[in-house]
């Protein structure tokens, strides 16, 4: 009845704001409602008042006696019965109502021919509205039964038709069960989706020892007998209790359907989960991050990208992390992240001069490394950390009885996202690169050794191969792992992370669809899911929601960081977003190699909450590097001023000859190229010139290896010969034929043989032969 009361209250929040009492109007009378509907009291009173005024309005008028008569008749048919009838009232209303008019209409004919105000008008009138209001509740609490009555038959008959249509669901799944895994269960629940893409069953299984993994090992002929839509699988696992198993069948592909990442910024805790995607019933897939690593695969094409913004973006949201990023392909994903920042301290032009982002903007993530060099400093910061805070934070964790650091908005936990994390650590037994062996042993010490003071990483890869990943230290410290499965045609990322998943993955073939599986104790078994898709505006918005929200480190810790932190986003260590955002502004892409320090006077840190200096009419300040406002001047002058200052301040690195008669690379300023270095585009292809590949500053040049090293690729060869190598390389250990490569650069298989044998000769590639699987692979690869 109170849900009823409520629903018949159809005023508007405003309204309903106005009529609250003030603070102080405790000895007030509620104030009247004028817009509510006549309840049994107000309704008699309305009654009686009303013909009480006709009586006498009727006597000192002279009116006829016979029309309050007429008017009650009217009454009783209009409203009594017409109204009652159209609003499915009983008889008992419909009786009430109509009575309630003829009675008040003979009493006002009867009180205008003896007078309205004998004391036997007024007692009778009273009586009058006595009983109106007795009918007028009798009626309503009869009405409120044979509503309950109305709504409990309706919820009987749902009830039943579903409780009919679970029956056959049941049956056919009993009998589907039999037939095709040939396990005689008895089918106990069905449970819908309330996202209407599929249902859940609960059986029994018989005795005899049988075990729901023998219908778990037939899921993929459960759905092909089901007839099941593309994409749809059947997902098989135990029950709460020994000898239950349960059934998810999926009845609309979800996993096809595009999701953008949802417009909710609203804070988040990395105690509580961090959502990461969507289930195939359609809800969150949250994950906890406390004490676990997690182990992203993704060969190329697979959303990989996509998915590293949307975990990016739930650490931003959560108010008790801190992000760090290592990304040693020019920090390619981090840098959006602090594009916003760039832009409201002025170092770059917005896209939209009349969207800037706010004065006050801090960067998106606390810490961005792009070169070895810098990673390694991150990473030996963080193993500082976790030394001071083991040390200064006993107290702390005596007082909370916990042995494990208490993460806080005040005590935030770390997290480190290295994207081709796991890769790295292939390179821990590399001679030839000792900053890549250096930084795989800090990267497998640190997964090793932080859980407890909160200093979690999330790594990359892509595949699970032990030849990518060095050995199985970090799959054992990554109880959280997901593998995408978009162009993964041979299933064996997933069969590296779930050895025991039965769940077919081939027809998860859209971006961003994969598994995902958490084996710590609060965790949940591997299952499909769908990732959202991330766009750079999504990136830009998460980065202004969550500015106010983003903590900065404990003092502890960045005391313990020291200098390497403090110094993170100094113009000798962060000048290269700008140089490389002003370069594409320009139409210019700077060239150069290893980059050498800055001059002293730059040493200054730039504080990321310092607001900008007012800027100059003519110049705008950098991160150690300035640049001309666009004018009337030429471009082609503005790019050459702009490459000359870089080349003034930072050095320069000599082209590489080029054989005569092999063009130059065309600088068309298209692609996506991060600051990497110049592009060329040739039979539709892009890459990144081998000889030129510039890479982010370094606070000292990089130490003479003395060891035996791969001799650099030569410039000789065909002009497709690059796109070739720069695709082998992107295969990794796998590998390419030479008609894949032949059709990628669309010559015939004779030419493009014999230019990749020249380059097996110069050292450029490796050859394994294998027959009809003989493949070419990069040196780096073997």
């Amino acid at each position: 009845m109170t849900e009823k009361t409520v629903s018949r209250d159809r005023r508007s929040p405003k309204e309903l704001t106005l009529t609250k009492k003030k603070p102080g109007d405790d000895t007030r009378l509620p104030p009247l409602d004028w817009a509510r509907g006549h309840g049994p009291i107000t309704g008699a009173l309305s009654a009686t008042t009303g013909a009480a005024a006709v009586a006498l309005l009727g006597t000192a008028t002279g009116m006829p006696e016979g029309w309050p008569l007429v008017i009650g008749a009217a009454g009783a048919i209009g409203h009594g019965i017409g109204h009652s009838v159209r609003r499915k009232l009983t008889v008992r209303s419909v009786v009430a109502r109509a009575a309630s008019w003829l009675v008040a209409g003979g009493w006002t004919t009867w009180a205008m021919a003896h007078g309205p105000l004998s004391w036997a008008a007024a007692g009778s009138l009273a009586a009058l509205g006595v009983g109106t209001w007795a009918a007028a509740s009798h009626t309503a609490a009869w009405e409120e039964i044979a509503e309950e009555e109305r709504f409990s038959a309706a919820a009987q008959a749902a009830s039943a038709e579903l409780d009919t249509k679970r029956r056959v669901i049941a049956r056919e799944w009993q009998d589907r069960i039999k037939r095709v895994a040939t396990v005689d269960v008895k089918v106990i629940a069905v449970e819908f989706w309330e996202t209407g893409a599929g249902y859940s069953l609960e059986a029994e299984l018989p005795g005899g020892g049988v075990t729901w993994d023998r219908i778990g090992a037939r899921s993929r002929a459960l759905a092909s007998d089901a007839r099941l839509p593309l994409g749809c699988t059947v997902r098989v696992e135990e029950g709460e209790a020994q000898g239950l198993v349960v059934l998810d069948v999926m009845t609309k592909n979800i996993m096809r359907e595009e999701r953008l990442y949802p417009e909710d910024y609203s804070p988040l805790s990395l105690l509580t989960g961090i959502p990461w995607g969507l289930r195939p019933t359609g809800e969150e897939i949250a994950v906890f991050l406390r004490e676990a690593c997690a182990l992203i695969l993704g060969p190329p094409g697979s959303g990989k990208s996509t998915f590293m913004d949307v975990i990016i973006a739930g650490f931003a949201r959560c108010v008790d992390v801190v992000t760090w990023v290592i990304d040693l392909k020019q920090g390619a994903v981090g840098i959006p992240w602090v594009t916003p920042w760039l832009e409201a301290r002025g170092l770059i032009e917005p896209d939209d001069p009349d969207d800037k982002a706010p004065d006050g903007t801090k960067p998106g993530i606390d810490w961005l490394a792009s070169t070895p060099k810098e990673a390694i400093r991150m990473l030996k910061a963080a193993l500082r950390i976790n030394r001071a805070r083991q040390l200064h934070y006993q107290k702390l964790m005596r007082k909370m009885d916990t042995t494990l650091l208490p993460i806080s908005p005040d005590l935030p936990q770390i997290e480190i996202l290295i994207d081709e994390g796991a890769e790295i650590l292939a390179h821990a037994n590399n001679r030839r690169e000792p900053e890549k062996r250096e930084l795989a042993e800090l990267i497998r010490e640190g997964m090793r050794t932080t859980r407890a003071m909160g200093i979690r990483k999330v790594l990359t890869a892509v595949d699970g191969n032990v030849s990518t990943i060095g050995d199985t230290v970090v799959k054992r410290f990554s109880p959280v792992s997901a593998a995408l499965t978009s162009g993964e045609n041979s299933g064996h990322n997933v069969a590296k992370l779930f050895p025991r998943a039965r769940i077919d993955t081939s027809q998860l073939n859209e971006k961003g669809a994969g598994i995902i599986a958490d084996s710590g104790a609060d965790g949940f078994a591997a299952t499909e899911f769908k990732g959202w898709k991330s766009q750079p505006s999504m990136v830009r918005k998460v980065v202004l929601a969550t500015n106010g929200r983003r903590i900065e480190l404990d003092d502890i810790s960045a005391q313990a960081a020291g200098d390497d932190y403090r110094d993170r986003w100094s113009p000798e260590r962060a000048g290269w977003l700008v140089v490389a955002a002003n370069a594409a502004r320009l139409g210019e892409v700077p060239d150069g190699g290893e980059e050498t320090a800055a001059p002293a006077t730059t040493t200054a840190v730039l504080d990321p909450a310092e607001p900008p200096a007012a800027p100059d009419t003519r110049r705008r300040k950098s991160l150690g590097l300035s640049y001309e406002q666009k004018g009337t001047e030429d471009p082609d002058v503005l790019a050459a001023q702009f490459m000359a200052e870089i080349d003034k301040r930072f050095g320069t690195t000599e082209e590489p000859q080029r054989p005569s008669g092999q063009p130059q690379p065309d600088n068309d300023g298209d692609g996506d190229d991060n600051g990497k270095g110049r592009r060329t585009r040739s039979l539709g292809l892009s890459y990144e010139r081998n000889t030129a590949e510039p890479s982010p500053p370094s606070d000292t040049a990089p130490a003479e290896d003395t060891t035996e090293s791969t001799p650099a690729p030569s410039a000789e060869g065909p002009d497709w010969l690059p796109q070739a190598l720069e695709v082998i390389e992107a295969a990794g250990t796998t590998g390419m034929k030479v008609g894949q490569i032949a059709g990628l650069v669309k010559r015939d298989r004779k030419t493009v043989r014999q230019a990749l044998q020249d380059a097996v000769a110069r050292n450029q590639l490796v050859y394994r032969e294998n027959g009809p699987q003989s493949v070419f692979l990069h040196p780096d690869h073997t």
